[in-house]
This record gives structure tokens, sequence and C-alpha cells, in this order.
């Protein structure tokens, strides 16, 4: 009974094969079409792809181009070829603004780019971007069953945002370039007030502040001290039991003491 329930699987498997190949030399455009199809509603998004692309020039004006194009868009999400179903989705919905499926082409062609954004430490250009396209959709369909979709994606990207421009501050603390990083720590935390970051991004600007203070000539010490003072007071008045008091109070009792020098 295995070996015939096999056999059959590799006829189904060979003649779908055989009429795929057919369908890929055929010039007849409606046969062409209707193996488009059926190798979309298999699943044989590749392969659908490739008929897709052959009859797009043909069917465009056609009553049937809709399906052929919603279904090609679709072919190319489905088979994680986001860039290019970006753009298909988009033309889709510029080019059938009447369509049943508008809304969520729209979505799915802003959506598609976010799944183009990349980890938070690399360069954030496509998150721009996606987030760009995210906003317009929400702007344009504001009562869409896909808003809570494109919001929670939204979230996604500007929190890798985020943790980008953490880390940029926090690297300029880590390579020595306490001015950068005061600055870096002042735009982030201004930027992003409401942070999960916002303690760590609130030591690290004191410490910087702190270790460009203890490394300052005589004549900017006083005043960089100073600095680093507040930045203590503003780390503290966030969180009293801040995970680094420890290391703050004995950082904080430095401070206290070399500025008892400039009071005398």
């Amino acid at each position: 009974m295995k070996k015939i329930v096999s056999l059959l699987i590799v006829v189904v498997l060979f003649c779908s094969c055989s009429e795929y190949q057919k369908a890929l030399k055929n010039e007849d455009v409606a046969a062409k079409f209707e193996v488009a199809t059926k190798m979309y509603e298999a699943g044989k998004y590749s392969k659908a792809i490739r008929l897709f692309e052959q009859l797009a020039p043909s069917y465009r004006g056609k009553p049937q181009a809709e399906k052929l194009f919603y279904m090609f868009s679709q072919s190319y999400y489905k088979s994680k070829q986001y860039y290019l179903a970006g753009y298909q989705f988009e033309s889709f919905a510029s080019g059938y603004p009447r369509s049943e499926k508008v809304q969520e082409a729209a979505f799915l062609g802003a959506y598609s780019y976010s799944k183009l954004a990349p980890v938070y430490s690399l360069d954030q250009t496509d998150t721009q971007k996606a987030l760009e396209k995210l906003q317009a959709f929400i702007d344009n369909y504001p009562n869409s069953e896909y808003i809570a979709q494109a919001n929670e994606a939204v979230k996604v990207l500007n929190g890798k945002l985020e943790k980008k421009a953490y880390e940029n501050a926090k690297g300029y603390n880590t390579i020595s370039d306490y001015k950068s990083a005061l600055i870096a720590f002042d735009n982030f935390i201004a930027d992003y007030p409401g942070t999960p970051f916002k303690e760590d991004a609130l030591f690290y600007k004191y410490d910087s502040a702190y270790k460009l203070a203890i490394n300052s000539i005589p004549a900017k010490m006083e005043e960089r001290l100073n600095v680093a003072k507040v930045a203590y007071n503003n780390l503290i008045k966030f969180n009293s039991a801040t995970k680094y008091k420890v290391q703050a109070d004995e950082m904080n009792a430095r401070v206290e003491t070399d500025l008892q020098k400039f009071t005398k």
C-alpha cells in the first residue's frame, strides 16, 4: 500500500512539473494564467512568480489583471522577497484604488519594508523608509482593520532606532570620547523621554561627565565637576535606588572631595 501511495505522489509531482514546464513555453496566455493560478494556490510561489512575470505585460489593462497582480504581489510576499513584494503591492494599491484588496495591499506594501529593517546595530536607512511607509498607511487608512498591526510594526521599528541611538551614545563613552558622549546622551534623552534605557543613559552620561572632569586640566576641572554633580543628581532623582547607586555614590564622593579644593 505504501508503495502505491509513493508511486501516486511521484506521478502527481511529475504531472505538476510537466504542466508547469509546458506553461512556461505556452503562448496561450489564458492557459498560462490558469497554471499560474494553480501554482499560486498550491503554495508553489517561485513557479507562480515565473509565470506571472511572463503574463504581466499581456494582462495590463485587462479584466483579470487585478487578480493577477494581487497574486503576483502575494507570491513575492509569501516567498519572503520583501523588497519586490513592497514594490508590487504599492503598484497594485495605486493601480487599483477601488479594489476591495486595496487596504490589504497598501498595508502589506508598507509592512514588507519593515521586514527589510536590519538589526539595530546595522545601518537603519531601511528602518526609516519602513517607518515612512507605515506612517503613510496609518494616515491614509486610520480606520483600517490593519491599523493595530501597523502601529505594532511602527513600535518595533522605533525600538530599533531607539536602541541604535542609545548604543551610539554609549559607544562614545566606551572609546573615552566623553565630550561626544555627553552630547549624544543629551540628544538621546530628549528624543526618547520614555525610553526603557533612561536609567542606563543617565548613568553613562554621569560616568562620561565624571571621567571628563577628573581628567581635566585645572582650569576646566571645577566647571566640569559641577556638570558631573548635576548629572549624578539627575540619576538619583530619576531612581534613588538605581542599580548603579553604589558605583555612582563612590564617584560622587570623589566629585565632592575634588570640588572642596576650589572653595579654599
